[in-house]
């Protein structure tokens, strides 16, 4: 033992050298930090924290809730004791409002700030908390507040894989000032090595601390049939599961006795009335009735959650009606989670957070239910919500005070609400266009709330039985924690006036050129060379396979090429003529015809109610009620044989399709009129619909049949292996095509940034925001550094659009500039406004908006010049080939007039779908942009209008901050 005991114990020398590696750690800025810290900081957080003292850049990948943003933090720590700023950024304003909250409490409201666009608070101090645009901004504009800045956070880095504000991560990372040391946080990506390759070659020394350790475990589970089950089976660690681990053979077994009940896992419940393949009840001889899935009602689900000990709980519902639907059938059912003192706290919380509400607006925001459900500690979190609402729940749920949160994934993002656990309704969500599965990545977000760290010793993730679940598939999306980070960056006209002005637009490529995007597309550029060269070498063996002793087979299998293609043409142009026939047969048709469909899904008899107007290449697509009272649009891909008049009923004055009743009455003339006349009619409808030419035999065209002579007296078609050559020829072909198309992956993705930039660049010397000069702005203005004559360099309505940073900033610079917006009040100009920036969610589109003035007015004149000249900036962009931005909504627009003119909140929501929250929400951003319109416009009354504007619209429940 003695011996063991000489050999561990360490010699003098290295006690030495270890008491003087403690003595030099305690002398370290991170050694004052921890004091500051009431606990031990884990071996990711000691390792980010060290490379940052040692000068590193640092990129920290870890899971939701381990804790990253301690590494932020220490960079706001070195910042003041060095007497430098550091500017804390992330992607949503409300976890700049959280985070601004934690920092005040550590550092006191002197030495931080914070940024958001619409609040200013202490914006010069040392300490500034932003949102990732303010940053960008700052950049372009040089502003002095960039002076002294040491230290650069970006939290939730992993944003920049956002389609709309993603690009605007890699414009700071890219323009940050070289001495400026950046820390990035993000959630565990499967690529951060790369991500972190990038970072190092334009931030130059960057330390990568990747963790996908979770400090609280998470626990997979399935309620199915009332009970809980877990995922996994027994033998299985679920911190660890592995590749395809084995199911639960309980939950297995249950989810068969569902399947039995209910129809069998294909229906879940059986077809039904609207399936395509319904055909009645017992339609398979000798089958059984089987009663429908039933989902486990809202507030059981809560009740077996709080009999299992596992609230608070964060339930996910992909639909904002589904939250407040779970919150009203929990409500009913009497639920009651929290105590009399809870639910007195909550109250008085509540009425401190909602005292700046003007009690008129009460009613209509639904304060009395919301309120009511908050006291029993149920809420419902999602975009739909006032702001100080969702603050409001987000802190009550924070404090221990409401229990379960009904959530849409925009919670999922940003804010700290850590729960026990986090339940999925289902693995299927909306995502704007079609249903979608649920992915692994956003599997991994939505479920890395669970476990809050100090308090639970286990997280639990459960997820709801549902139609179409399947547990392998569960399992992968659990046990695959790892997504990877894919660049969304793109140009902008604001960036090219930007970089332009600063750089010249040489410089400017090269800038582009060091994208993540850019980096990414030339690594995957090796992988396609590579591709590509054995591509290369199998088309020369092809090649070598085909060869014929007669002649050239090369030439030979061209011509049999040419063959079918001139035969598909010809097939072609005969579904077109057949295609435009039938819509000729549409073009003769007026309100009241009857009109018999002989063939195809709409068969049988119609009365037209609106012929519909020219639809281009389809042709009209007439409007038809039939006999079974649907109305239906009639396509031409609906009646392939046409549709022929053979008759007519009159409709009465007035007439709505939308009424049953009038649909009932009109469908009933319909049934008379065929009753009578359906028989006379029938054989000229179907001999009068047919509307087909004749179909043109190949035998017919000259340039077949001389193809086909060519083909005959080719040396090759007499080689006896002829047909071996030609399955060679075929591939050789095939591959051919393949190959061609690849190189064009490669050359595009090669460079495929600063081509985007150059043709953004050519649309805005089109429209002269810049042009071709050395001097565009008079001998009193320098051009910019390194301008040459042929430099393109920025005109004077280009330096308007420097300002404009709105999605849709080229329009909006084009609309100032033409005066289109010249002649409109304040109320007028926020609602002109609003169209660039808003955009429907599919449940909020109703009919056609209204325009106060109606269209002959001011603000309608203004309305049609905006969406003409969007739709001239569309064929541009379109001849230019880049990708253009969606059409203008006009769906706010009455909104907006209304509450800039002064009217209460009932009065502008009256009648709308709009949800509150979504009508504050869609005011600040026109607030927003308004403020870049005082600053960019280019006459002093749009500039005084756009301030009127911002005064006008920030009141009431708009105004509010919580800060």
């Amino acid at each position: 033992m003695s011996d063991v005991s000489a050999e561990l114990e360490p010699s003098p020398s290295e006690r030495y050298a270890a008491a003087r590696r403690r003595a030099a750690r305690s002398r370290t800025q991170l050694a004052a930090f921890r004091e500051q810290l009431g606990f031990e900081l884990d071996d990711f957080q000691d390792a980010g924290c060290e490379a940052l003292e040692a000068g590193h850049g640092v990129l920290v990948a870890a899971p939701t809730g381990a804790g990253k943003t301690v590494v932020g933090e220490f960079a706001v720590h070195l910042a003041l004791a060095a007497g430098r700023k550091a500017f804390y950024t992330t992607p949503i304003k409300a976890l700049s409002n959280q985070k601004y909250g934690d920092l005040v409490r550590r550092y006191g409201p002197d030495q931080v700030g914070l940024l958001t666009g619409d609040t200013t608070v202490n914006g010069d101090a040392p300490v500034v908390v932003m949102t990732t645009e303010v940053l960008r901004n700052m950049l372009y504009a040089g502003s002095a507040a960039l002076d002294g800045l040491g230290y650069v956070v970006m939290d939730e880095v992993h944003y920049l894989a956002d389609r709309f504000r993603g690009p605007v991560w890699e414009e700071v990372i890219i323009h940050l000032a070289p001495d400026v040391q950046l820390v990035s946080l993000s959630a565990t990506v499967s690529n951060a090595e790369e991500f972190g390759d990038w970072l190092e070659m334009v931030r130059g020394d960057t330390s990568v601390i990747v963790s996908e350790h979770r400090p609280v475990p998470l626990g997979q589970h399935v309620l199915a049939r009332g009970d809980l089950h877990d995922l996994y089976a027994g033998h299985v660690d679920p911190t660890a599961p592995g590749v395809n681990p084995p199911i639960n053979p309980e939950l297995v077994e249950a989810l068969r006795r569902r399947e039995r009940a209910t129809g069998g896992p294909a229906g879940y419940g059986g077809r039904g009335r609207g399936d395509r393949g319904y055909r009645g009840r017992g339609s398979v001889p000798g089958s059984a009735v089987r009663a429908p899935f039933k989902p486990t009602p809202r507030f059981a689900v809560v009740e077996l959650l709080d009999d299992a000990g596992l609230l608070p709980a964060i339930v996910f519902i992909f639909s904002r009606a589904g939250c407040q639907g779970a919150v009203s059938q929990c409500l009913a059912a009497g639920l009651r989670l929290t105590t009399p003192a809870q639910e007195e706290e909550i109250r008085q919380v509540v009425e401190e957070r909602c005292a700046t509400i003007p009690p008129e607006d009460l009613q209509v925001l639904g304060y009395w239910e919301w309120s009511e459900a908050l006291a029993r500690g149920l809420a419902a979190h999602h975009a739909g919500l006032l702001p100080v609402f969702k603050e409001t729940v987000e802190e009550l749920f924070s404090r221990g005070l409401v229990k379960v949160v009904f959530a849409t994934e925009t919670l999922a993002l940003g804010i700290n609400m850590p729960a026990r656990s986090v339940v999925l309704e289902k693995l299927v969500k909306w995502d704007g266009s079609a249903h979608v599965d649920v992915t692994p990545g956003e599997y991994t977000q939505l479920t890395g709330r669970a476990g809050r760290r100090g308090i639970d010793t286990e997280g639990h993730a459960v997820v709801l039985d549902h139609p179409g679940l399947d547990p392998v598939a569960l399992a992968g999306l659990a046990s695959k924690r790892l997504y990877p980070l894919r660049s969304s960056f793109r140009p902008t006209y604001n960036m090219a006036v930007n970089l332009v002005a600063q750089v010249g637009r040489e410089r400017a490529r090269e800038v582009l050129e060091t994208s993540f995007a850019q980096f990414q597309a030339d690594r995957g550029v090796v992988g396609l060379a590579k591709q590509a060269q054995a591509h290369t070498e199998a088309l020369d063996g092809y090649a070598e396979a085909m060869r014929c002793h007669l002649g050239d087979f090369a030439e030979y299998a061209q011509l049999r090429r040419s063959i079918t293609e001139r035969e598909q043409g010809l097939s072609r142009e005969a579904t077109r003529e057949r295609r435009a026939a039938v819509a000729r047969s549409f073009e003769a048709l007026r309100a009241g015809d009857v009109v018999r469909v002989p063939t195809g899904r709409r068969a049988g008899y119609g009365v037209v109610l609106d012929p519909g107007s020219d639809a281009g290449f389809e042709g009209p697509r007439p409007t038809v009620l039939m006999t079974d009272r649907q109305v239906r649009r009639i396509t031409v891909a609906d009646v392939p044989g046409g549709v022929a008049k053979v008759g007519s009923v009159r409709i009465p004055r007035g007439f709505s399709g939308r009424q049953p009743a009038a649909r009932r009455a009109l469908a009933a003339d319909l049934r008379d009129w065929v009753a009578e006349n359906g028989d006379d009619h029938h054989s000229r409808g179907r001999q009068g619909g047919r509307g087909r030419p004749e179909r043109q035999s190949t035998t017919d065209d000259a340039e077949l049949a001389a193809l086909r002579r060519k083909l005959r007296a080719h040396p090759c078609h007499a080689c006896p292996d002829r047909e071996e050559h030609a399955r060679w020829a075929e591939r050789w072909d095939r591959l051919r095509r393949e190959h061609a198309a690849l190189v064009s992956r490669i050359e595009g993705r090669t460079s495929s940034i600063a081509r985007v930039f150059d043709r953004i660049c050519d649309v805005l010397l089109t429209l002269g925001y810049l042009e071709r000069s050395a001097d565009p702005l008079g001998p009193d203005d320098p051009a910019p550094a390194g301008a040459g004559s042929d430099e393109v360099v920025v005109t004077r309505s280009g330096q308007w659009l420097r300002r404009l940073y709105a999605e849709n900033d080229l329009l909006v610079a084009e609309c100032l500039r033409r005066g289109v917006w010249d002649d409109l009040d304040a109320p007028g100009l926020a609602a002109a406004v609003s169209t660039v920036v808003y955009s429907a969610r599919r449940d909020d589109r109703e009919g056609e908006p209204r325009i106060p003035g109606g269209p002959a007015g001011k603000l309608g004149r203004a309305l049609d010049e905006t969406v003409r000249i969007w739709s001239e900036l569309d064929d541009l962009e379109d001849d230019h080939t880049i990708e253009s931005t969606g059409p203008l909504d006009l769906g706010i627009v009455e909104a907006v007039h209304r509450w800039a003119a002064g009217r209460s909140l009932d009065a502008v929501l009256k009648g709308s779908e709009l949800a509150a929250g979504d009508f504050v929400r869609w005011c600040k951003q026109v607030i927003d942009l308004l403020d870049q319109i005082a600053q960019a416009a280019p006459t002093p009354r749009v500039r005084d209008v756009a301030h009127r504007a911002v005064v006008a619209l920030r009141r009431g429940v708009v105004a509010y901050s919580s800060l």
